[in-house]
């Protein structure tokens, strides 16, 4: 049975809205994001020429660094706009990550860095990632990214609102639903604690579940930066926020303070 159509204001905002092939890239905390991304999936990917889904991949950005470093990436989206830019760097094709096409056991690597940022149902979410946990191969890799509880929080600090009414209580409902309604600015959007994405990863029978924080306690301070001055930040103060992202991993009680959540899982052995 197919499943609902994906969420239409959420189609709608990265079809006609935002370019998500600039994303991490046009900003010094999506580049860290991105950096942080590679150096996080490339200690837990398999050799190439490993076979990898890409679940919700967006135009190709991952994809696109997965392939130079010798992956075979197939890459599925809900956005046509999505899949028709992803397909100048993979194979690529419209999907829904709650219910895929591939047989069971089909690949290595399946990464879902992008459908539980606005699947707001537990449903919906336990169901992508069991169906992820379908499709990789006994002993394969499930990677999943989620958006941090407390991102919004931080975020609008370095804006410089979030004193003013409508912030404020707009990111206090964000705090206290982890749900985003989408109605200014961003889309409709659901916000992970760090130990609900690794019970959610649990749930959906992977083993061996590590959460880490992709950008870090600090990355705002180079947000804060480029809106408070308009200038890009220097590179000390990338290299320090890189590194203490870095230094921060062992201690789950900063997870909270990250951006983005990684979770990483594996499929049981057979």
């Amino acid at each position: 049975m197919l499943k609902p159509p994906f969420a239409p204001e959420v189609e709608h905002f990265y079809a006609n809205v935002i370019d998500e092939n600039a994303r991490l890239s046009s900003s010094a905390d999506g580049r860290l994001e991105l950096l942080r991304t590679q150096e996080l999936l490339r200690r837990h990917l398999p050799a190439p020429p490993a076979r990898v889904l890409d679940v919700g991949g967006g135009t190709g950005v991952h994809a696109r660094w997965l392939v130079a470093d010798g992956y075979d990436v197939e890459l599925i989206d809900p956005v046509a706009r999505h899949v028709e830019q992803a397909a100048e760097v993979c194979a690529a094709s419209l999907g829904d990550a709650r219910q895929l096409a591939a047989p069971d056991s089909t690949y290595d690597v399946v990464q879902v860095l992008g459908p539980l940022y606005h699947l707001p149902d537990a449903k919906d979410r336990q169901e992508a990632l069991s169906e992820a946990r379908r499709v990789v191969k006994p002993g394969g890799l499930v990677a999943a990214a989620a958006i941090n509880r407390y991102a919004s929080l931080f975020e609008h600090v370095t804006y410089a609102h979030l004193h003013t009414d409508r912030l404020r209580d707009s990111i206090a409902s964000i705090l206290r639903t982890a749900v985003y309604d989408g109605k200014r600015g961003f889309t409709l959007a659901y916000f992970h604690r760090a130990e609900e994405l690794a019970m959610e990863l649990r749930g959906a029978g992977l083993v061996d579940v590590h959460v880490y924080g992709i950008e870090g306690p600090a990355w705002s301070a180079l947000k804060a930066v480029e809106q408070q001055s308009g200038a890009e930040p220097s590179d000390d103060l990338f290299n320090s926020v890189l590194t203490a992202a870095r230094l921060a991993e062992p201690y789950p009680e900063l997870l909270a303070a990250s951006s983005h959540l990684l979770a990483v899982g594996r499929a049981p052995e057979m």
